[in-house]
């Protein structure tokens, strides 16, 4: 190699290694922009509800809600989730460390689940709808003062408190985002501890979700009792049942 060409190469993998720190960085100081956001709205108290699992082909719909009160929120507990954002922003590790952080900094949990035969008989539209709304209406039950309630792109009839849809919510905001690493963990290991129950079909590997493995595996030996057979749901346009 000549000169003048390892000084290109080496220029562009420096480049490329400062591109990868600051993709590092921007991920590590997510979570200040989030909260960030969440304070310009003005309220001491936010919920945020999201939901994990709505394009599967197997297994429940999952939402949470997940409560922050500002006026409690430590310094140390700020810091220690800097790195929270959407959870598909995350590897399944970075989920998993982040879970148990939004659970001691959060002022309130809930979690709701709707099996399968209930988004067959309802819908999955209706299911989802019906799962956010009980996911914040369970985190801000008998809750002192007024709560803004942020939900992830869908907004929800029948509520208390004042709500607001925010489109890329999980991506936007902290309460939501906090939402999604719990529905998502939540969900996930429900899915993982199922492969157990239901062998075959990968789900530990895929948790649901229509992947080639899974396709392969519904046309080698059919459909699990963790099947959705609605046609209500999209996901299922992929395959002939």
């Amino acid at each position: 190699m000549s000169a003048s060409a390892g000084s290109r190469a080496s220029r562009s993998d420096g480049r490329a290694g400062s591109a990868r720190a600051r993709r590092r960085a921007r991920r590590a100081t997510s979570g200040r922009r989030l909260f960030a956001f969440d304070r310009r709205l003005g309220f001491r108290l936010v919920a945020g509800a999201d939901e994990a699992g709505r394009g599967c082909l197997a297994g429940p719909l999952v939402a949470a809600g997940v409560l922050f009160d500002y006026d409690a929120l430590s310094t140390r507990e700020l810091r220690s989730l800097a790195a929270l954002n959407d959870s598909k922003q995350h590897t399944a590790e970075a989920r998993e460390q982040l879970y148990p952080l939004v659970m001691r900094s959060a002022a309130r949990v809930v979690v709701v689940s709707r099996c399968v035969r209930g988004i067959d008989a309802r819908g999955l539209h209706k299911t989802n709808l019906a799962a956010l709304r009980d996911a914040v209406r369970g985190v801000t039950a008998g809750v002192p003062g007024e709560v803004l309630c942020l939900l992830d792109g869908f907004a929800v009839a029948e509520f208390e408190h004042p709500q607001r849809a925010i489109v890329d919510g999980d991506a936007t905001s902290a309460a939501i985002a906090a939402a999604s690493i719990v529905a998502k963990v939540t969900r996930d290991r429900y899915m993982r501890m199922a492969d157990a129950r239901h062998p075959g079909w990968g789900f530990a590997e895929h948790v649901g979700y229509s992947t080639p493995v899974h396709r392969d595996a519904i046309q080698r030996q059919g459909v699990s009792p963790l099947h959705r057979m609605s046609f209500q749901s999209l996901a299922y346009q992929q395959l002939a049942l």
